[in-house]
C-alpha cells in the first residue's frame, strides 16, 4: 500500500495514498479501526499532502472516522489539504466537521 502510519502518544497520522479510492478506503479503515482499538487513539490528523484524487469511499472513511473519534471525545484535522482536495471536502459537506488545513495548523495543541 502507499500509505503509512505513525504514531505519537495516542495521536495517529494517516498519510493518505495518491489515490483514495474503495480498496485503499477500505484498507485504511480497517487499519485505523484497529488501531484505535489497540493503541487508544484520541485524535487523527489525515495527511493529504500526496493525495490527487478521492473518490466517495474516502469521504465515507473520513466521516466514518470522525463519528468514531467523536464518540470517544477526540478530534480529527486534515493537513496539506491542497485545492482540489479542499474542493472535495468542501462540496461534501465534511468541512463543517472536520477541521482542513492547508498546510499545518498553526495551534500546537490540536494533536
Amino acid at each position: 500500500m502507499e500509505h503509512h502510519f505513525t504514531l505519537s502518544g495516542t495521536a495517529l497520522t494517516v498519510h493518505l495514498p495518491a489515490e483514495l479510492d474503495h480498496c485503499s478506503s477500505q484498507q485504511l479503515r480497517q487499519e485505523i479501526d484497529r488501531l484505535i482499538r489497540v493503541r487508544n487513539i484520541r485524535s487523527i490528523l489525515f495527511d493529504f499532502g500526496d493525495t490527487e484524487f478521492m473518490d466517495s469511499s474516502g469521504i465515507g472513511m473520513l466521516l466514518t472516522s470522525y463519528k468514531t473519534m467523536r464518540f470517544m471525545g477526540g478530534t480529527i484535522l486534515v493537513i496539506h489539504a491542497g485545492e482540489r482536495m479542499r474542493r472535495i471536502l468542501t462540496l461534501s459537506g465534511l468541512d463543517k466537521f472536520i477541521d482542513i488545513y492547508q498546510g499545518l495548523p498553526r495551534e500546537s495543541n490540536l494533536i
